[in-house]
């Protein structure tokens, strides 16, 4: 009995392991190592405790700067749309997405914006930067990733007062005359302009070092006072930034054969693509320090900058291949109205067809008696 008790007080302190078969018998840790042992885990739990809680104050770091960029770039504030045919004149603004109360609901068919669908008018100063020479009205309808693109020729007739210039790039208020004039004329409310110098066109085309693009024709064009010389044949270039402004610019030949305006805002819309693509870009991404710099400098806008953050968080996801459609108004430019002679007139179904088909931000089409189009009063020809 005294063997079998103390048998067991000797294997409760010794540790029994098997090695080739044998018992081997091994004395228990002296007691400074069991002293040692909770302090060792003390320390390796203190660092983990440590490394967590670092990583947590980092991760609320960085959920803080996503909540916070997600409040900052957020969709802009729609314009407010115009109801056509209220009596007295009034206007009846119209919340995006849903009609107001009230005048609203009073209206037969009212126009109702849709949701995250925007018109920007991009213009383009000729070289000493006070004409608005080329104007572009465009439409980015987020939801469904799609963009159109649509010129207004400078010369297009606006309802004036008379006395005024009619002719769209002419005339005071800069380019916010040129939002509200082309506005009323198409009926359809612009969110906001972007307006570059033509020296902002230049850097930012040499910045991207250069871009592809075919030339529609043969070029021979000189214009001392304006600095310009222009020749090219038709056919596939790599243009430096000088190149494509003079690509862009061209109209005639020095003898009067070449394109029209109309044929040069075609132009002007296959360069701004070609660039579009190239800004969007992985490769392009990478600059982003430069468009900064060169936008601060070249270009000028009512936007906000959340508004813009918002716009290229967005335009990531846009194919520019099979997302992005171009036109322009046609029309004929030989109209005479009040003394002014070679002013462009609308062609009017035609341009009802255009808007509603690439820039109308409504639920519905427009109408011809929703837009303001002005007709010359005689033609040259």
């Amino acid at each position: 009995m005294a063997r079998q008790e103390g048998t067991v007080l000797e294997e409760r302190y010794m540790r029994v392991s098997r090695q080739g078969g044998k018992r081997v018998l091994e004395p228990p840790p002296r007691q400074a190592h069991r002293d040692q042992r909770p302090k060792k885990r003390s320390a390796v739990k203190s660092a983990f405790w440590g490394l967590y809680k670092f990583l947590f104050c980092i991760s609320a770091l960085i959920v803080a700067v996503y909540i916070g960029a997600r409040l900052m770039v957020r969709p802009p504030e729609q314009a407010p749309t115009v109801q056509p045919g209220q009596t007295g004149g009034q206007t009846v603004p119209v919340v995006s997405g849903a009609s107001s109360t009230g005048d609203a609901s009073e209206v037969e068919n009212p126009l109702v914006r849709r949701e995250k669908v925007y018109n920007i008018l991009l213009a383009a100063t000729d070289k000493e930067g006070f004409r608005t020479d080329t104007m572009m009205v465009l439409s980015y309808d987020i939801p469904n990733q799609k963009v159109g693109v649509v010129s207004v020729p400078r010369d297009t007739l606006t309802d004036r007062d008379s006395g005024k210039n009619p002719k769209l790039v002419y005339g005071t208020g800069g380019v916010e005359q040129r939002v509200a004039d082309i506005s009323d004329m198409l009926g359809i409310p612009i969110d906001g302009y972007v307006k570059v110098n033509i020296k902002g066109f230049i850097a930012l085309v040499d910045y991207l070092g250069g871009v592809d693009f075919y030339v529609p024709c043969d070029m021979d064009y000189d214009d001392p006072y304006q600095d310009l010389s222009i020749h090219y044949k038709e056919g596939q270039y790599h243009l430096s930034g000088q190149q494509a402004m003079e690509v862009a610019r061209f109209r005639k030949n020095n003898d009067l054969s070449g394109y029209s305006d109309v044929g040069r805002t075609q132009t002007q819309q296959k360069l701004l693509v070609a660039l579009a693509k190239k800004v969007l870009s992985w490769n392009s991404l990478t600059k982003i320090n430069g468009f900064v710099e060169i936008f601060n400098k070249y270009v000028s806008t009512d936007l906000e900058l959340s508004d813009m953050l918002y716009f290229a968080s967005q335009a990531v996801n846009l194919n520019t291949a099979s997302g992005v459609e171009t036109a322009t108004l046609e029309g004929r430019g030989d109209g005479v109205y009040r003394g002014n002679t070679y002013c462009y007139e609308l062609d009017a179904e035609k341009t009802v067809e255009t808007v509603n088909r690439l820039i109308n931000p409504f639920d519905r089409d427009l109408t011809l008696e929703e837009m303001n189009l002005v007709k010359a009063d005689r033609y040259m020809s």
